[in-house]
């Protein structure tokens, strides 16, 4: 610990975002960044506890007590170093992690953790322009050969570890680019795909192949996958969304989510769609569902000129801090406000929605009904409050209430790989039911995390290793 006394003598400093009125005319990442010495101050703010909750709560386990002091001496490449030995590609989590590794630091009790994403970030980012990430190349090959499918967080983390252990790795990846989640999923604004791309020369000068506009299962079959791989791991993601049955559905103007976010991401990168674009230019948008991809929905409708964004949101608001039942160092089950939320957007909570309403086959009009969350027969459930129906303007609607389970029909269905109750691929320690094929990210868990989805490639190639020696 360079500065015993930081934590005392230094408050948290954020970087903070753009300007609303700058920020909303193009999709650039929103965020702004510290320079060299608030960020060293802000470093110097660790205090290198007893107990690093910080450590605990990472699901890559990250050292942050090490590299923060690292960062305070001005060590910047040993930074890099200790951040890399658990997390390979810290310019993603530096910029999409929730930070739960914040949420358990001790300065958080009194609401003043390290500025942990942020200084991850610049660590990474320093190293990029410092000239010190340079492509590790393994010092042997097994001369075994692994099939990652899919490249989004997981696939990708577990083609680099495996990689690094020697074996040859191949990633497939049905879209255009590699990236995933993190090329198709997240907005340029919170993620500049880049920064994707920086990362993926860098892979394949380390000797990765890839393999994109690649289906597996439909340009590639099971039967050369298990011909010319010695082992395959399925990290496909769970990309079956919740869908919401109701009268209207099948209305034009009514989209999931995902389908929005993809197409604005492909404009972005100068990449063909195959359909015609959904837009929200003039067009009075709802989005329903309140996590993250609705978030990112409101901040991509408010970017292409929508007249008005609403979220809604069938859960009851949230407190603004902890409550008695939710103590420290635990995640804060609190209200969160984006920067898109900042960027102008009606939020509305305890919402259930009844049905679409529409003209000529076309989105009108949404009839919604307030609900109270109550206990019957011990298990919480919505209850419509008499009189609360009403009804919403609307021209265009986005679906955003989550994921199910990967999609199975097709090749998991062809691996024959078994599924637990809620769909998703059936693993023991990432090992599935199926000799040599292995599983990893959210087709094992349902949509979660990038950050636990790059813990979960980890152990995947730590299993794969293991079944190879």
């Amino acid at each position: 610990m360079g500065n015993p006394k930081g934590f005392i003598e230094i408050e948290r400093k954020e970087g903070g975002y753009r300007p609303v009125l700058e920020r909303i005319y193009d999709y650039g990442e929103v965020e702004q960044t510290l320079d060299a010495k608030d960020r060293k101050l802000q470093a110097s703010r660790c205090m290198d506890c007893g107990v690093p909750f910080c450590h605990w709560a990472c699901p890559v386990g990250s050292k942050m007590p090490e590299w923060q002091d690292a960062i305070y001496k001005g060590k910047h490449q040993d930074a890099y170093d200790i951040l890399t030995s658990t997390n390979p590609f810290p310019e993603f989590t530096g910029r999409v992690c929730p930070a739960l590794c914040e949420k358990s630091c001790v300065l958080a009790i009194h609401d003043e953790a390290v500025t942990i994403r942020e200084n991850e970030a610049s660590v990474v980012e320093r190293a990029f322009d410092e000239g010190y990430v340079i492509p590790k190349k393994p010092s042997f090959r097994s001369g075994k050969k692994v099939a990652v499918i899919g490249s989004g967080p997981a696939g990708l983390t577990s083609a680099y570890w495996l990689n690094q252990a020697g074996h040859e790795v191949t990633i497939f990846e049905k879209d255009s680019k590699l990236g995933g989640l993190l090329r198709y999923g997240i907005p340029d604004f919170k993620l500049n795909k880049k920064v994707i791309d920086r990362r993926l020369s860098v892979l394949k000068a380390e000797g990765i192949h890839f393999k994109p506009n690649t289906h597996v299962g439909v340009d590639i079959s099971k039967e050369d996958l298990n011909r010319d791989f010695d082992a395959i791991l399925l990290a496909c993601g769970a990309m079956k969304p919740r869908d919401l049955v109701v009268e209207g559905r099948d209305l034009d103007g009514v989209h999931f989510a995902m389908d929005f976010l993809s197409q604005q991401n492909k404009v972005v990168g100068v990449e063909s769609l195959n359909t015609t674009q959904i837009s929200a230019k003039d067009k009075k948008v709802l989005v329903i569902g309140g996590g993250d991809t609705g978030s990112d929905c409101v901040g991509t409708s408010i970017r292409q000129k929508a007249q008005s964004v609403m979220q809604i949101e069938i859960m009851p608001k949230l407190s603004e801090s902890r409550t008695e039942n939710n103590p420290w160092p635990y995640w804060p089950n609190v209200l969160r406000t984006s920067s898109s939320h900042k960027e102008g957007c009606e939020r509305r909570w305890s919402l259930s929605t009844k049905r679409f309403i529409g003209e000529q086959g076309v989105i009108k009009q949404v009839e919604v009904v307030q609900i109270e969350w109550q206990s019957v027969n011990g298990r919480m459930t919505p209850i419509e409050v008499e009189g609360t129906t009403e009804i919403i303007d609307v021209d265009l609607v986005f679906l955003s209430m989550g994921f199910v389970s990967p999609v199975q029909e097709g090749l998991l269905d062809s691996l024959m790989v078994d599924y637990d109750p809620r769909g998703n691929v059936l693993t023991e320690e990432n090992i599935t039911n199926v000799n040599k094929i292995f599983a990893a990210g959210d087709v094992t868990t349902g949509a979660s995390l990038v950050v636990k989805a790059m813990r979960s490639g980890r152990d995947a190639a730590e299993k794969i290793d293991a079944f190879f020696k």
